[in-house]
């Protein structure tokens, strides 16, 4: 089997469609205005249904977002998963989960192993976990800066959380990041972008490309069937 590709931060019918041509799983929007891929939320709607229509499930990134912001982007775009890249509770998750009625994937910055302690009151909640790296020092974006963190860290982790792999990876790292974390699911962004916010659709060919080639050794249990 291959991992599960998630691109995110798409935000052009082109990078939607390359996404798609090159069977990729699920389609990532951000909706943070101190992103560079930021986008508005009815060029969302208007790419997630052409992302839908091409088999792609659909993510809407938010970061401490109130609930008039995620109703309007539910209502709109209707999404098939939620993305909580702040520093949502696991009441909050919760919250949001009933509210919605859609899975959340529940992100979480890495650095060291004591980090991946505050997974804990997640479990049974989140539907999955995003492992990214912690921001550099003065970045304002929490995710998408085109760091890595030590993948070693996640080869501990009870087989039965399902996660997927963030921060850094580029069709140059992405093999190895697999064989060494035991993921089998990964998220880029940055890693396939020509300039912060603009996906480049060679770039999106060969990150594909290195994944599938990789493949994957030792699938992890789903907490969350599609």
């Amino acid at each position: 089997m291959t991992a599960t590709i998630k691109i995110c931060g798409l935000s052009t019918p082109e990078a939607v469609d390359r996404a798609a041509d090159l069977n990729a799983d699920m389609a990532g929007f951000i909706f943070f205005q101190k992103s560079p891929r930021h986008v508005a939320v009815d060029v969302a709607s208007m790419l997630a249904r052409r992302a839908q229509a091409r088999g792609l499930k659909t993510v809407a990134v938010t970061v401490d977002m109130g609930d008039a912001g995620l109703d309007d982007i539910v209502s709109a775009m209707k999404p098939d998963w939620l993305q909580l890249h702040g520093a949502e509770s696991p009441e909050r998750t919760a919250e949001l989960k009933t509210r919605f009625g859609l899975p959340v994937m529940k992100a979480f910055a890495i650095r060291e192993a004591a980090d991946l302690d505050r997974i804990a009151p997640y479990i049974g909640i989140a539907d999955r976990f995003l492992f990214d790296a912690k921001p550099p020092k003065g970045s304002d974006l929490p995710g998408g800066n085109g760091v890595s963190f030590d993948w070693r860290l996640l080869a501990a982790l009870d087989d039965r959380v399902s996660y997927m792999l963030s921060g850094g990876l580029t069709k140059d790292n992405v093999g190895e990041a697999l064989r060494v974390s035991g993921a089998t699911m990964v998220d880029v962004s940055s890693g396939v972008e020509s300039a912060p916010g603009v996906k480049d659709l060679a770039m999106m060919d060969d990150f594909v490309r290195a994944v599938r080639d990789a493949g994957v050794a030792t699938p992890q249990r789903e907490r969350f069937q599609e």
